[in-house]
């Protein structure tokens, strides 16, 4: 009996749920087990899908979106929201092209400079949300419209689209010996970046907490509003990247490029689990959403579906992306209040 009593401290509880509960309890993990499932099914009835030209080009379309929900998913996590990314990779494919047209010929220079423009409209927008103090939804439709208006202005209703082809072809090259775009190297080191930022420094720990709390935040020493704008400098130079991307893959430099991809990134963000209202998500989630849209869309494409189904598609994933994550969480708060929890005392007298 003695043995049995000093096992634990009086009054631990039992282990935990069961190692496949915790498992496919994650909103992370059903995503996973979703994207394994579609892959299967998709594969199995479409033809097409599963081949080698079909994963290329899932991934180079992939690419774009992945490359601005990083920084949208910490964007997200403190509570606000920027719309204006899209709008942000038209203009930076219309500068470029614009600056290449009028002789600006070193194009790792124009990189830089695109790099530097996106980082300066970001923090345009930081600027509003976190020195005016204007919501981040309303500062980002009007510089969604902005942008987008300002890339008109550059480029009109003109296309760029002599450059290099050792650059174009270079951008959307593959890894030897496989399919694969070698960019998507450059993804998953940056996606290691804000993994480690995110999950493993005190600025990642203090996101979660300003999106749970900005007041409480602010009176333990964070200073939420240079996160903030910081965030959306971040945001804007990632999506002057994806608009680099986006120019040298099609090899054109075009104001209406990117049109509407904001919806495809926030539909990503909050299916990969982050919540709208702030304070939860994570990478894991977001980056495996951003395969599962990718292989629907591409999927449905293949099977001829018309693109207007598709933006329906879209659309029910992005209500789902709201609803189901807290559909999961309130299953598994429930599932823990009704587990009994039994005491060393209990054990000992039984």
């Amino acid at each position: 009996m003695a043995t049995d009593t000093m096992a634990a401290p009086t009054g631990t509880a039992t282990a935990g749920p069961p190692v496949w509960r915790r498992l496919f309890g994650s909103w992370d993990a059903i995503l996973i087990v979703a994207l394994i499932v579609v892959v299967l099914v998709a594969t199995a009835m479409i033809e097409g899908v599963g081949s080698p030209r079909f994963y290329r080009f899932l991934v180079l379309e992939a690419i774009p979106i992945a490359l601005i929900a990083l920084p949208m998913t910490l964007v997200i996590i403190t509570g606000e929201i920027d719309l204006s990314v899209a709008s942000t990779v038209g203009l930076t494919c219309s500068v470029l092209g614009q600056l290449w047209y009028l002789g600006v010929t070193s194009l790792p220079l124009l990189i830089v400079l695109s790099l530097l423009l996106g980082a300066v409209l970001g923090a345009v927008n930081g600027v509003f949300i976190t020195v005016f103090g204007l919501p981040s939804l309303a500062v980002t439709i009007g510089t969604l419209a902005l942008y987008r208006g300002l890339a008109y202005v550059v480029l009109g209703d003109r296309a760029i689209a002599d450059y290099p082809p050792t650059w174009t072809q270079n951008a959307i090259a593959p890894i030897p010996g496989t399919v694969i775009p070698w960019f998507v190297l450059v993804l998953a080191a940056l996606a290691v970046v804000f993994g480690v930022l995110l999950y493993a420094t005190p600025i990642g720990r203090s996101l979660y907490a300003i999106g749970n709390n900005a007041e409480a935040s602010t009176f333990s020493g964070i200073s939420v509003l240079r996160t903030k704008f910081w965030l959306f400098v971040a945001t804007g130079a990632m999506a002057s990247l994806a608009g680099v991307f986006w120019t040298f893959r099609f090899a054109s430099a075009r104001a209406d490029n990117a049109t509407g991809l904001e919806l495809a990134v926030v539909a990503a963000v909050l299916l990969g689990g982050v919540s709208i209202f702030g304070g939860r998500g994570g990478l894991v989630g977001v980056l495996a959403a951003v395969a599962l849209l990718g292989v629907l869309r591409n999927a449905l494409q293949l099977a001829n579906v018309p693109a207007n189904t598709l933006t329906i598609v879209t659309g029910t994933l992005l209500i789902l992306s709201v609803v189901g994550p807290n559909v999961v969480r309130m299953a598994r708060e429930r599932l823990r209040r009704r587990r009994p929890v039994t005491t060393n005392l209990e054990r000992t007298s039984s």
